[in-house]
C-alpha cells in the first residue's frame, strides 16, 4: 500500500470537510439540522456569502446559523436537502480551494423549492489542521445556468 501525498491528503481533508458542511444544513421533516457543527470547519472570523441577489449577503457564522434556525424553530423551513455534485480542487501549499456545484431541495412555507448553483470554498492550513476561511455561492436562475462539466 502506497501513502498518500501530500496533495492527496489535502483534497481527501478537503472533501471530508465539505461533506460535514453538506451533513449539517440538510434535514428531513419533523427533524433538525446540525448548524452547530460548521463552527468547527471554519476560522474564528469565516464567512459565508450568498451572491444570488441584488446585493451579496455576507454573514459571519452566527449570522448564517441564526436567521436558518429562526426558520427551522418557526415551522417556515420544514424540509432541507444539500448535496454536491462535482467539484474541482485546487492546492498550493497552505491554501486551497474547492468549487463545487451542488443541488438543493426543500420546503419553505408549505411551498417545494429547489435549485442548483456553484461554491467557492477557500481552506487554509493551520496549526489545528484544515479549516474553511470562506464560502460564497450563486444559484442557477434565469441566464445563469450550470457549466456543462461532462
Amino acid at each position: 500500500m502506497t501513502s498518500m501525498t501530500d496533495r492527496e491528503a489535502t483534497v481527501a481533508e478537503m472533501g471530508r470537510i465539505t461533506d460535514a458542511f453538506f451533513r449539517a444544513v440538510p434535514f428531513e421533516e419533523g427533524g433538525r439540522p446540525s448548524y452547530d457543527d460548521i463552527r468547527d470547519l471554519f476560522i474564528a472570523g469565516g464567512l459565508l456569502v450568498k451572491n444570488s441577489g441584488q446585493e451579496p449577503e455576507i454573514s459571519s457564522i452566527d449570522d448564517f446559523i441564526g436567521p436558518r434556525r429562526r426558520l427551522v424553530d418557526s415551522g417556515e423551513l420544514t424540509q432541507f436537502l444539500e448535496t454536491e455534485s462535482s467539484h474541482v480542487d485546487e492546492v498550493f501549499g497552505n491554501v486551497a480551494h474547492r468549487l463545487s456545484t451542488y443541488a438543493k431541495s426543500g420546503v419553505s412555507s408549505r411551498i417545494p423549492f429547489q435549485a442548483r448553483g456553484v461554491i467557492s470554498t477557500q481552506f487554509i492550513l493551520t496549526p489545528d489542521g484544515w479549516r474553511v476561511t470562506s464560502m460564497a455561492w450563486d444559484d442557477e436562475r434565469p441566464g445563469l445556468t450550470l457549466p456543462d462539466r461532462g
